[in-house]
Formats: structure tokens, sequence, C-alpha cells
């Protein structure tokens, strides 16, 4: 699986973060470095899992970010859902890139993404992002 290195800036969210998670994640990017890339679409670099990480990442300054490109739309293999009680009894891959590319967001934990894959772990100091 291939690891790219890209600007922070180009990347898209399609969902808000939670604040406490935020917390969780600068401290454990500040401890670990970037232990897990971001997934996002190939395409449109529309976030997919990790919008606490890139949130993270904007509050530490940091100019890129490690990524895993999936081809989203047709790639099988990775399928989305809801999270309980998110308010949606459903969501699409064509909406998830919609509001990616759109100024909104959706609520935080709204889209549940399982990938076909195993996101792998990686050791990427934060120095180097910068």
């Amino acid at each position: 699986m291939d690891i790219h290195i890209v600007e922070r800036i180009t990347l898209r969210g399609h969902e808000e973060v939670i604040d406490s998670n935020l917390e969780t994640r600068i401290d454990k990017l500040l401890s670990k470095g970037f232990y897990k890339p971001i997934i996002v679409d190939s395409e449109t670099l529309v976030i997919l899992d990790g919008h606490h990480k890139w949130t993270a990442a904007g509050v530490l300054d940091l100019d890129w970010v490690p990524v895993v490109k999936v081809d989203y739309l047709e790639d099988s293999s990775v399928a989305v859902d809801v999270w309980p009680e998110c308010g949606k009894k459903k969501i699409s891959k064509r909406e998830v890139i919609e509001m990616g590319l759109s100024e909104g967001v959706f609520p935080p934990k709204t889209s549940r993404h399982s990938f076909g894959f195993e996101v792998p772990s990686i050791q990427v100091p934060l120095e180097t992002l910068r």
C-alpha cells in the first residue's frame, strides 16, 4: 500500500470534529508522530477517515500529511454507512464527495467508512511534515 505525503491544505473534509477527540489526537501526534495515514479519495482528496488527525495537523502547523489514496467511488471494498443515532438513515459515497467539495460539513460521526484493507501503521516524525 502506497503512502503519499501531500500538502495538508489540499485535503477536503466532509465532517466536523469532536473537540475532546481532537485534543486526544493532538496529544497522540505529539507523543508518537504520525502513526496512521489519513484515507482520502484519490480523485478529489476528500477525507474518508482521519478528520481528527487532519485537523490536529493544522493546529500543530504541519504543512504535509501522510495519506493513502483510494478510488472511493469505484472500489467496492470501501463502504460507507452511518453511525447510529447520527440523524440520517443512510448515506452514499456520492453524498460524502459532494459534501467534501462543498463549503459545508456533516455533523461529527455521520459517515462510517470501512475498508477492505488494514490501515497501515506508520512512523513519521512531525518535524518532517513542517
